[in-house]
């Protein structure tokens, strides 16, 4: 039995195996899921494996790590196989990690408060005082409800003997929980009839509890509590854990730089001005958090943010402090600390851990070196664990020169060789290979002075066999955390498959489903969004690279088929469009010639499309597309973050032939229809959308004025030559065929492409639909109406289209004027763009919201 898939796999006698006991035998709760996979063939084991690659690509799952041979946003991994706990391993588990979260929470009540312990010698005050992980200004500063530790993750490690251990405790802004629920939803599409069948308790309820938890102790106001969550910013190694949560509690996801301080409150800078923040839900390190207070060269923090906590005008969850209870040095002294401020016994022991600033813990600790790990006592230190076994005579030599020059700063702990676990090897045929692993399990505040533990969480995996250092940033990867329901009868195994299928296979949890009950229709039913200034810039300029990229395409494609299709008259096209493209910065100057050469001409669009370093080209704007979505992951859907995110790789491609470039032009012009229709038919008409398409009918009005204003400076046979091609270029050659049946003519073209108000890709749509969008916005925002739209328009309507009429007297004049007023439109886009970004996406002074 297990023939194919245990074949090869083998686990180590000095380890404890997940999946295997002693005798080599199947645990128990393993073997409904083994016996499934036995049942599926080679190519549906791959299948599923890529299943769960693409929907970690389409995702957009990254955990990023600066200077990173595979970019900065390096994509998350996750195992196919999970790991497994049982159900009454889980209760033990569950209930010590609850008491453990309440002691440390006690614990730092007592170090900002009374300081019981320190005066008591339960602490060493060298220990709290002497790292920088003690925050004074956070003394005597009191959080709502008592409430210092509001979310808390601990590290697991299973020793041979298989017994749980602590290897670490997580207090400042854990991370990691919103990766656990992208596992589980991955692995629900992956694996679905195991986790049925094995009646896996579903993750959501910790969420409730977290979302009931910042929304119950914050503080009351006149109006309903808003929560955010405080990143430092898209170059955070897990700010796409960042985004996902922001989606899936309802939260606005905001930077240092969205919100200010006044009188002691904390609001946010949305576009209809300041709004009053009660709670802060922060993934940002203590002491970043307050330039004014605590770190002072700190660009990513609030202000006074120290100050409001103070006054009680905001919960801050974590409490800012709390990352002094990372310090492993504590471990050592937690079991009596247990006694003092609970009265339990601590039913979940630290790995045996000696701190070096006491003489006897530095003497065990260089007398037994080679049984020990070497670790930094204080996270503030950037050092690796260092295994003694390892050391040769002169490593040691510097190592014990190290612990006797500074011995505060060190702690050793016993080496506890990790538990290990199978993971699905790619190598080959698919088969299990074992890797150590580390368990990292979450907790949330009830507001009642409990916790809720998630019945699941992250398992780390180490990147090599028999290593014992487990760490995402050295290559680790992931699995899901199947805890298994003690209730195995069918309705209840019914019950927990509906409430996954319900709830785990959607991205997003939504906050209709987080709130608690409301009193007052008021508080329950809302018709407008927060939308951060910082989240309106972004998406005015989401909306003006998803059309630079389409309007780019666009114009590529069209002069790439003119070189590829054999007509007589191309040439002449050609030429016209190569000096276009040049003027508008899109061309290389080596296509400029009185006969370019069509390898020459295709080379340069060959640039545009793909060269990542070129100012201007395909590759260039989809970056800076994805950087600007990225931003604003929360508020987009499902579907139009999986369009958006798709679309830089069509760029990444081989492109060796015309027919290859034609390939991806069309793939990205089909990415950014899908993006334009999901803004048409996918978001709320809210401030966010309205800058949304503010951003794209300014960046095609600018596109349409530039390419009009060159293509007129051209020869009259000239212009009349390449009349397809700025109608194809310009999206509306299908438009003219229906309307005209005919080839094109100049007067057509022009009043199509320039005065044609229904026509959506004219100028003249341009102005009118801007006028709409700023009108409204001056409307409903109290700001005075930005007219240059209406200024442009008035303009347009003086002329009379006869007046260009090839024959007519005054066709020159005209074509000057309009020229000057195609520049006009260019200069109008930037002046609007800097006009928003005063009054909207940096509003410093703005009014305060009522209900305040």
């Amino acid at each position: 039995m297990y023939q194919r898939l245990l074949q090869s796999y083998t686990a180590d006698a000095d380890r404890y195996d997940e999946m295997l006991a002693a005798d080599g035998r199947l645990r128990p709760h393993w073997r409904t899921l083994i016996d499934q996979l036995e049942n599926l063939s080679p190519e549906m084991m791959r299948r599923r494996a890529d299943e769960v690659r693409d929907a970690i690509a389409s995702d957009g799952m990254t955990y990023n790590v600066y200077a990173d041979p595979q970019g900065v946003s390096r994509p998350w991994e996750l195992d196919l196989l999970p790991q497994i706990v049982a159900a009454d391993e889980w209760r033990q588990l569950s209930s010590a990690v609850a008491q453990r979260a309440r002691l440390l929470n006690a614990v730092l009540d007592d170090l900002y408060g009374e300081q019981h312990l320190l005066a008591e010698g339960l602490l060493p005050p060298a220990l709290v005082f002497g790292q920088h992980g003690y925050l004074w200004p956070c003394r005597d500063v009191r959080p709502p409800g008592g409430v210092h530790l509001h979310l808390y993750a601990i590290d697991l490690a299973r020793s041979a003997d298989g017994n749980w251990w602590v290897i670490a405790d997580r207090t400042q802004g854990p991370s990691g929980t919103g990766y656990a629920l992208q596992n589980r939803q991955i692995m629900t599409r992956a694996l679905p009839e195991a986790m049925r069948d094995m009646h896996v308790q579903p993750l959501l309820n910790y969420f409730h509890a977290l979302h009931q938890c910042l929304t119950r102790l914050a503080p009351k106001s006149s109006e309903p509590p808003m929560v955010v969550l405080l990143t430092p910013g898209p170059y955070n190694e897990t700010y796409s854990e960042h985004a996902f949560l922001a989606h899936t509690l309802g939260f606005p996801l905001v930077e240092g730089v969205d919100l200010t301080v006044r009188g002691d409150m904390v609001y946010l800078k949305t576009l209809t001005g300041l709004r009053r923040v009660h709670a802060i839900m922060r993934r940002l390190d203590d002491d970043y958090c307050d330039p004014l207070e605590l770190r002072s060269d700190s660009a990513l923090g609030i202000p006074g943010l120290t100050q409001a906590a103070r006054s009680g005008n905001v919960l801050i969850a974590n409490a800012l402090g709390s990352g002094v209870l990372e310090s492993t040095a504590l471990h050592g002294f937690l079991p009596a600390i247990s006694q003092r401020l609970l009265g339990e016994e601590l039913a979940l022991p630290a790995v045996a851990s000696w701190w070096c600033g006491e003489k006897p813990a530095l003497e065990y600790t260089l007398a037994h070196l080679e049984e020990l790990v070497i670790m930094p006592a204080f996270p503030s230190m950037r050092m690796q664990p260092v295994f003694g076994h390892t050391l040769n005579a002169a490593a040691r030599r510097r190592l014990v020169e190290s612990l006797q020059l500074q011995p505060h700063a060190y702690v050793a702990q016993e080496w506890v060789r990790l538990s290990q676990a199978p993971v699905l090897s790619r190598s080959g045929e698919y088969h299990l290979t074992n890797r150590t692993v580390s368990l990292r399990v979450f907790a949330a505040a009830d507001g009642e002075g409990g916790y809720h533990v998630m019945p699941g969480g992250l398992t780390r995996v180490a990147p090599r066999q028999r290593r014992d250092v487990v760490s995402m940033q050295q290559g680790g990867t992931s699995k899901d955390v199947w805890v298994l329901s003690e209730k195995t009868d069918t309705e209840d195994a019914a019950g927990v498959a509906t409430a996954m299928a319900a709830a785990e296979t959607s991205v997003a949890v939504g906050p209709g489903a987080m709130t608690d009950p409301v009193s007052r229709t008021s508080e329950l039913i809302r018709t407008t969004v927060d939308v951060s200034s910082h989240a309106g810039e972004n998406l005015f300029w989401m909306g003006r690279y998803a059309e630079r990229t389409d309007n780019l395409a666009r114009l590529l494609r069209t002069t790439l088929q003119c070189t590829i299709e054999p007509q007589s008259d191309n040439r002449v096209i050609l030429r016209s469009v190569s000096e276009i493209g040049i003027r508008l910065g899109i061309l290389m100057p080596k296509s400029e010639q009185a006969h370019p050469t069509i390898t020459a001409l295709q080379q340069s669009l060959q640039a545009a499309i793909s060269d990542p370093s070129a100012a201007v080209s395909i590759s260039t704007h989809l970056r800076h597309l994805h950087h600007s979505g990225y931003q604003v992951r929360e508020h987009l859907s499902l579907d139009n973050w999986h369009a958006l995110n798709r679309m830089p790789p069509m760029v990444q491609e081989k492109i060796n032939s015309p027919t290859a470039m034609l390939h991806v032009l069309n793939n990205v012009i089909q990415g950014c229809s899908g993006l334009a229709g999901h803004a048409l038919d996918d978001m709320t008409r809210d401030e966010g959308w309205q800058f949304l398409m503010i951003g794209r009918h300014i960046e095609r009005m600018v596109h349409l004025a530039a390419l009009f204003d060159q293509f007129m400076q051209l020869e009259p046979a000239r212009q009349n030559a390449a009349l397809t091609w700025l109608l194809e270029s310009s999206s509306s050659i299908v438009t003219y065929r229906v309307r005209y049946r005919r080839t094109p003519e100049w007067l057509q073209v022009l009043h199509l492409l320039v005065f044609d108000v229904s026509n959506p890709h004219s100028i003249a749509y341009q102005f009118r639909m801007l006028q709409h969008y700023l009108t409204d916005i001056a409307q409903q925002l109290g700001i005075l109406s930005m007219n240059i739209p209406a200024h442009l328009s008035e303009q347009l309507n003086s002329f009379a289209l006869p007046d260009f009429a090839r024959d007519a007297a005054t066709s020159e004049a005209a074509g000057e004027r309009l020229i000057q007023l195609m520049r006009e439109a260019r200069s109008a886009g930037f002046s609007l763009t800097d006009d928003l970004s005063r009054h909207f996406f940096t509003p410093l002074s703005a009014p305060v919201s009522q209900g305040v």
